[in-house]
């Protein structure tokens, strides 16, 4: 497998030009999908945390470009790390927002930890669920489709949370104290 390092990862994100708020978004993403990665190595011991760091890194690649083209950032996003020879983490990217599927009764994936760790970060900060699903709403919830897409999304990731939660010693409510700015983008830009 074929994981792009964090320099490596910070290369491609000062290349496509991100904007500063995105970038800070994406590091803290990645710090929430480190933390959880490794606190849920004790029941799914195949969790590789470099995937998931890297992938969270780069979930918002093409984000930034998006405003102006109006593509799919998820969909671009994933295709480009596919062509830089990233599989995997393409495919991780591709799934940030919505999973392919949702399983309650199988382990905890490296997907469902990215798209999660992305819900759990509005802007730089960790807050609940609750506050940045409504923010997503207000933000994206404009059509009857997007709408009913959000709420969809929305009862699929606190089924996620459930499902992550049951795993560990802490609570959801408790995640913001225990991740903080471990990458900073000044260390590597």
């Amino acid at each position: 497998m074929n994981i792009p390092s964090k320099k490596e990862c910070f290369k491609l994100i000062k290349k496509m030009t991100m904007m500063d708020h995105i970038i800070d978004h994406s590091i803290m993403v990645s710090n929430v999908a480190l933390f959880l990665s490794l606190k849920l190595k004790k029941h799914s011991p195949d969790l590789d945390s470099r995937l998931a760091t890297s992938a969270a890194l780069l979930h918002d690649i093409t984000k930034t470009r998006s405003f102006d083209t109006k593509e799919n950032h998820s969909e671009t996003g994933g295709l480009m790390l596919i062509k830089l020879g990233y599989p995997e983490v393409g495919d991780i990217i591709r799934q940030h927002v919505i999973l392919d599927s949702y399983e309650d009764n199988s382990r905890v994936s490296v997907e469902e930890i990215v798209n999660y760790s992305d819900k759990r970060i509005l802007h730089d900060k960790v807050v609940s669920l609750n506050k940045r699903l409504e923010y997503i709403e207000v933000r994206y919830g404009a059509s009857k489709e997007f709408k009913n897409r959000i709420q969809t999304m929305w009862k699929n990731t606190l089924e996620l949370e459930n499902k992550i939660f049951c795993q560990l010693d802490i609570k959801p409510n408790q995640l913001s104290a225990c991740v903080s700015k471990k990458i900073k983008k000044e260390d590597w830009i």
